[in-house]
């Protein structure tokens, strides 16, 4: 009997989706052979260290108003289009991304006020063993996809084969982990991860989206597809316009409504997005009272751009939000895939010449703090501490890598007078590139004959007068750096294929910095389309980094780790870093409304939908 439970887990793993939904049907004659270690334990959440902050009976999120009224429509604005609607491919940067949560569900779902933490949802409960090696998966019988039809392990497990051969990069490298997924019963999956040294891949694996096994298309998965699918969430999807608009319609017979995790979110009777073609474009949208909510970008249209009549009228209303979280990364990011780049002492160079002082002072009215960490505003960044003992020992297998300056703590991006034209650093700069190689011919630097010029890839306005204003900088020490701008459709095409010089990136913050690290800085995503490792780093250093931090088992580990992979980051100047701001700078309509405590560790910045908030002239249900 324990060979052929073990011979239909081996037949799941390896012989593919087609196997898997056969064998489901005999597994639970196994079900008794595949028990959990002795020392699993049933849990209500699940969190990246220690336990979930709420308790087993918590009634629902701090940031969720349970008494919320339901109704409403929504009007939404995003920049860019869509050209499909399955975001859980290795295409998803072309699909909304709004379809994750509202439309499919997935086991659990993450708490915005913690760190990494995940609660019942499509899986009422879980058990994991202490080494994290053995995770179940407890459905809940009342579980149902939208057309009725209960949610089963064949449709998880169907899932999880699915998206370990066409999913994700996240779900490809998770699931390609995991030891074997067998159905104890008709509500019962276990994954083994036996041997895996990543703490994080039980929650990916509980964040792992359920697709119901007869809806999808294996054979077209990879495919652009505008079918609408079948999800198990708050919302259907009731229309759909190639790169227009999308609507979502609330599920009046949504089968989760009264799960703690669920209670007080999902508001609005209706969701309507429609997209622009940039951030200005959203900008007069607003004005135009045409969408109800927006989050500003621009200190400079922040501070001086809200004078409008809505506003003045109390139709529109302004507001700072800080909700604490981490700042992630922006700046003027190098392709090191292009010959040029691949000098550090010249990416360091052009960096030093980013006048943020003046920039600052003149175009954002001293709104913003200027970035020096890939992890800022966190105790994971490195900036202004010296390694610990930890650092240096890992650091120390990679000689050379890591600055003595970054090592200790002392650098910081170089600061200008405030001039506009400091000619302090400009020397500074020019002496780092004169050690390189560089000279200056007739006022254009150049290195064996070829000179020193680049397209920086912009997509709006804004970007742009960033964009020539450094180009200005650059020019003094004779480098041409030119600013071209892109709609959103050419800039996110270029950027997926990695057809840039230079660009501005931006990455959002991680609470816990984790797997997303695998897709920024990894040898292995270095030139898989859609990446976003967008300035094409990759060293065996960077790969250690990321392997020693998902491998960490506490979280004083993991801050050491990541602030060990920061120091190797920032001694490698892949981007020019700019500017950020602790706040979250929004304006949306009076006639929606959030809860007074606004969660910690918010997204983008209240989910895709603002799943929080309420139409105060809806009438509770």
């Amino acid at each position: 009997m324990l060979r052929a439970g073990q011979a239909i887990g081996r037949l799941i793993a390896t012989a593919g989706i087609a196997a898997l939904v056969q064998a489901v049907a005999v597994l639970p004659l196994f079900s008794a052979l595949a028990e959990n270690p002795s020392d699993a334990r049933a849990a209500h959440g699940l969190a990246l260290y220690g336990e979930p902050a709420l308790p087993k009976d918590f009634d629902h999120f701090p940031y969720a108003n349970p008494d919320a009224p339901k109704g409403g429509v929504l009007r939404l604005g995003r920049p860019g289009g869509f050209t499909s609607l399955n975001p859980f491919n290795s295409r998803f940067g072309d699909a909304p991304q709004l379809i994750i949560g509202n439309v499919v569900e997935s086991l659990m779902t993450r708490s915005q006020d913690e760190a990494y933490s995940l609660y019942p949802l499509i899986a009422r409960s879980v058990d994991i063993d202490d080494a994290r090696e053995h995770v179940t998966f407890h459905i809940d019988p009342r579980a149902r996809f939208s057309d009725k039809t209960p949610i089963l392990a064949s449709d998880v497990l169907f899932s999880f084969e699915l998206l370990k051969s066409k999913g994700r990069p996240k779900h490809r490298a998770t699931f390609a982990l995991v030891k074997s997924a067998v159905a104890l019963d008709d509500h019962t999956v276990r994954f083994d991860l036996t041997g895996v040294k990543d703490r994080e891949a039980p929650l990916v694996l509980a964040d792992m989206p359920v697709l119901s096994k007869k809806a999808v298309n294996v054979e077209r998965f990879d495919d652009p597809d505008m079918t609408i699918p079948l999800g198990s969430g708050p919302y259907r999807i009731s229309e759909a316009k190639v790169g227009e608009r999308l609507a979502l319609r609330r599920d009046p017979d949504y089968w989760g409504r009264d799960i703690p995790s669920q209670k007080g979110l999902y508001n609005f009777d209706e969701v309507a997005v429609d997209y622009y073609r940039d951030g200005a474009a959203l900008f007069e949208a607003l004005k135009a009272g045409l969408i109800d909510y927006r989050e500003e970008t621009s200190a400079a249209r922040w501070s001086s751009g809200y004078d409008f009549p809505a506003v003045r009228s109390g139709a529109v209303v302004k507001e700072v939000l800080r909700p604490g979280r981490p700042t992630g990364m922006e700046g003027f990011v190098f392709n090191l895939r292009k010959a040029m780049f691949r000098d550090a002492r010249l990416r360091e160079a052009i960096a030093m010449m980013y006048d943020f002082e003046w920039i600052n002072a003149n175009f954002y009215s001293g709104l913003y703090i200027r970035t020096e960490s890939y992890f800022g505003e966190s105790d994971y960044a490195s900036t202004g501490r010296p390694a610990s003992d930890a650092e240096r020992a890992f650091l120390a297998k990679f000689p050379g890598v890591v600055r003595d300056d970054i090592l200790e703590g002392r650098w910081r991006p170089v600061q200008h007078d405030g001039s506009g034209r400091d000619r302090i650093v400009a020397k500074r700069a020019q002496a780092l590139l004169a050690e390189a190689g560089y000279v200056l011919v007739g006022g254009r630097l150049q290195k064996d004959g070829v000179p020193v010029t680049f397209e920086i890839m912009i997509r709006d306005r804004d970007e742009e007068r960033l964009a020539l204003n450094f180009a200005a900088s650059l020019k003094r020490i004779g480098i041409e750096g030119n600013p071209r701008l892109y709609d959103e459709v050419q800039y996110e095409r270029r950027r997926q294929r990695f057809e840039y010089d230079m660009m501005t990136g931006q990455w959002l913050p991680a609470a816990v910095p984790g797997q997303e690290q695998l897709n920024r800085w990894s040898t292995e995503s270095l030139n898989r389309e859609n990446s976003v490792n967008l300035a094409g780093a990759a060293s065996p250093a960077l790969d250690a980094a990321i392997a020693n931090l998902l491998a960490s088992r506490t979280r004083d580990d993991s801050v050491w780790a990541a602030r060990a992979l920061d120091r190797i980051l920032l001694s490698g100047f892949y981007f020019v870093p700019l500017q950020h701001t602790n706040a979250i700078w929004c304006a949306h309509s009076a006639a929606i409304r959030h809860p007074d405590h606004t969660p910690f560790f918010p997204m983008f910045p209240f989910g895709f939908t603002l799943e929080s908030w309420w139409m105060q002239s809806a009438q509770p249900h």
